[in-house]
């Protein structure tokens, strides 16, 4: 039976009520279009759930203090019995464990930017599980709010082959294009899976990284939403985040700076990548 695994830090810390829980009943609507099933993932009361509920997904939606949950967080969410939100990291370590091979998400996390003269990297655990989980992960490139050239040199650091699915370059998030190499470049769930295929039957325990560009109507040129994206992580700087605090912050910023835009972009290539996710599962449970 193919599968799809999705994140709920979406849910919880990516996008307001109720857009966030619209958002997580159309990606797993459109999982199942494509003849595949969902499982949307999480902690409720310290429980992992492999398969949110429409009650639990809402829960998610709308309580307060969801622990949003990396790797580092999931034991301390478990043992206190708190409702956790997965992040990229932390959905690829529990898909994994229950026999999940494909997981659709909207963006990684990566490298994040720093100001000039700092020594210091802000490094997500979403690299570090792409390097440890053998998934398919199919999504629009790392967050455009990141370091994009860092991000893609530690990719390959870590070993992850990265695949440009219909483009020859890694998009970034909200647009096509980033100037950045893909390793290869496929157009069609079949090519996808026989990657895959390829990578398992040579042992090899990284994810496969497909890189989606966001639909042509909803995406935002570099040009136009660089701009946008300095000034929210200069604010950021300002106000001194660090950690699990930058992405949230970062993506509401842009929220308001562009009008909504950029969650009209974030929604329309989340819904585009469930889709393209369900294809490959059903190529590669075929």
């Amino acid at each position: 039976m193919p599968t799809v695994a999705l994140e709920s830090t979406v849910i919880a810390h990516g996008l307001p009520y109720p857009e966030n829980e619209q958002a997580a009943l159309r990606l797993e609507a459109a999982v199942c279009a494509e003849g595949a099933t969902p499982h949307t993932l999480g902690l409720i009361g310290g429980e992992v759930v492999v398969g949110l509920d429409a009650d639990q997904i809402r829960h998610l939606a709308t309580a307060e203090g969801v622990r949003k949950a990396s790797l580092r967080d999931l034991p301390l969410v478990a043992a206190q019995g708190l409702d956790g939100a997965t992040t990229v990291a932390a959905t690829m370590h529990l898909a994994h464990r229950a026999g999940l091979r494909v997981f659709a998400t909207g963006g990684i996390g990566g490298v994040h930017r720093t100001a000039p003269g700092e020594a210091t990297w802000d490094v997500s655990a979403d690299l570090t599980a792409l390097g440890r989980y053998p998934l398919v992960v199919v999504c629009a490139g790392a967050k455009a709010i990141l370091d994009l050239r860092a991000t893609r040199e530690a990719l390959e650091t870590q070993g992850v082959t990265v695949v440009g699915y219909g483009t020859d370059e890694m998009p970034a998030f909200y647009s096509a294009t980033s100037g950045l190499p893909v390793d290869v470049r496929c157009d069609t769930p079949a090519e996808v899976a026989a990657l895959a295929r390829a990578r398992d039957a040579l042992g090899l325990p990284q994810a496969l990284l497909v890189t989606v560009p966001p639909p042509a109507e909803a995406a935002v040129p570099v040009a136009e939403i660089e701009p946008v994206i300095a000034e929210a992580v200069a604010e950021m700087e300002a106000l001194g985040l660090r950690s699990g605090a930058v992405t949230p912050f970062l993506l509401r910023r842009l929220g308001a700076l562009t009008h909504g835009r950029s969650l009209d972009t974030n929604l329309a290539l989340l819904e585009q990548n469930a889709r393209i996710a369900a294809q490959i599962a059903v190529a590669l449970a075929g």
